[in-house]
């Protein structure tokens, strides 16, 4: 029976993890109380917990204080652990989190020391922390005028944290109360999106990429890149890190495993990526398709931080500025801008285009490499045309076919030097 729950007369005790201490919770007031018994013994745990059912059933201050003493007796058998040096044994700890990238781990060190700052005691145990503390840095949070996403991950962040540095806690973490984070619905009054480039303006992208009157660092292989994003739908990373071992000239084939994803995906070379993609041969050094970009995006400061991506995506930034598009915009209630036009709008564009050539959204998902939002969000107008249909079936469109066809005739008359297009047609018929 060891490491299952046990029942008593009033509340339970149970371990959270195999390997760790025995815990009992109860109810006090109708608030739920969670306190370690301080040892992984199961007869001993239910011993201590025994002697705590008499308080738990009592309701005078005195009984509670009672109570309150003797958790905090069982919690000073516990080691201490102040905030000030608590990220560096979480920063040790085999079960913290393991982030893809150094500037997700620094962005957990960061919420850390925000919380830290906002206690105003570094000196503090980290079993100190209650849920108050916690409500009121998310309440702190919410006057920051940051995005419901960006409070929410620093929530779960530090919920990580919490859960890793358990064995220094008298209960469970102080950050699981699903009232803390924030709910999309707050944002939903921001109609500000990600946009999607119109045929014009990718023409006018690589108008100017093709020119000698705007500067950009790399600019032939820069124009490359935004190439390979207009024509495959693939991500900024994936472009710039495109490599000639992965394309076949002859075949007319790129193949892309995507480093967001890990999904491999294989895409025909367009006619205009094909001519661009011969000439970057001329100045093919090593296996990047755009050594120089590739170079620059790779940089990495001192503490291992990729900081290069950050300086390509402004030179990319810079070609959509040439042709009057604002990437970014100031959204109310956010401190930082939102973005609107960015490489990544390439990806939503080649999405677009696929859904008005009626190209079959599984073929587009094979491309893209994922169930992504984009493909969903162009390929509504299939499910707007049943419902049109729907609606004309019930309710009729108040034209009868007689009269349909004799306006389309008419229409078809009218034209005396160009037909009417077969859309129109159907658009009467309907």
């Amino acid at each position: 029976m060891t490491g299952k729950s046990v029942k008593l007369d009033i509340g339970t005790v149970y371990k959270k993890d195999e390997d760790g201490p025995y815990f009992f919770r109860y109810q006090v007031n109708g608030q739920r109380k969670a306190v370690s018994l301080q040892t992984k013994n199961q007869q001993e745990a239910v011993a201590k917990a025994r002697e705590l059912v008499p308080v738990v059933r009592s309701t005078t201050v005195d009984l509670i204080s009672a109570h309150v003493k003797h958790a905090r007796g069982l919690a000073s058998a516990r080691k201490t652990l102040a905030l000030s040096d608590a990220w560096d044994v979480y920063s040790r700890h085999p079960e913290r989190a393991m982030p893809s990238t150094v500037s997700e781990r620094e962005s957990y060190h960061a919420t850390f020391n925000e919380f830290v700052a906002f206690v105003g005691n570094p000196a503090m145990g980290i079993g100190n922390i209650t849920p108050d503390h916690a409500e009121g840095f998310a309440n702190h949070m919410r006057e920051q005028d940051i995005a419901v996403d960006t409070h929410n991950r620093k929530i779960k962040r530090l919920r990580k944290v919490f859960s890793v540095l358990k064995d220094y806690c008298d209960s469970e973490s102080p950050f699981l109360a699903k009232s803390l984070l924030r709910k999309a619905r707050e944002e939903q009054d921001n109609e500000i999106r990600r946009l999607s480039f119109t045929r014009e303006q990718e023409e006018a992208i690589l108008q100017v990429l093709s020119d000698t009157t705007h500067k950009v660092m790399n600019k032939p292989e820069l124009r490359v890149v935004y190439h390979v994003g207009m024509f495959t739908g693939q991500r900024f990373k994936d472009c710039i890190l495109l490599k000639w071992d992965r394309i076949d000239l002859n075949r007319r084939r790129i193949w892309v495993k995507q480093f967001k994803t890990g999904k491999e995906v294989t895409i025909p070379i367009a006619p205009k990526l094909l001519d661009v993609l011969v000439e970057a041969q001329a100045w093919k050094r090593d296996n990047y398709v755009c050594p120089n970009v590739a170079a620059r995006y790779n940089i990495i400061d001192a503490q291992g931080k990729n900081t290069g991506n950050n300086l390509v995506n402004i030179d990319a930034l810079r070609v959509i500025k040439w042709i009057g598009l604002e990437p970014s915009v100031q959204v109310p209630g956010r401190k930082k801008k939102v973005t609107v036009y960015g490489f990544h709008s390439l990806r939503h564009s080649f999405a677009s285009h696929c859904a008005e050539a009626g190209v079959p959204k599984a073929v587009v998902l094979s491309i893209l490499g994922t169930n992504s939002e984009i493909v969903d969000k162009f390929y509504t107008h299939i499910g707007e045309d049943a419902q049109e249909k729907a609606i004309m079936a019930l309710y009729g469109g108040g034209m009868s076919d007689r009269a349909k066809i004799d306006k389309a005739l008419e229409l078809i008359a009218s034209c005396q030097d160009k037909l009417p297009t077969l859309q129109e047609l159907e658009h009467i018929l309907r």
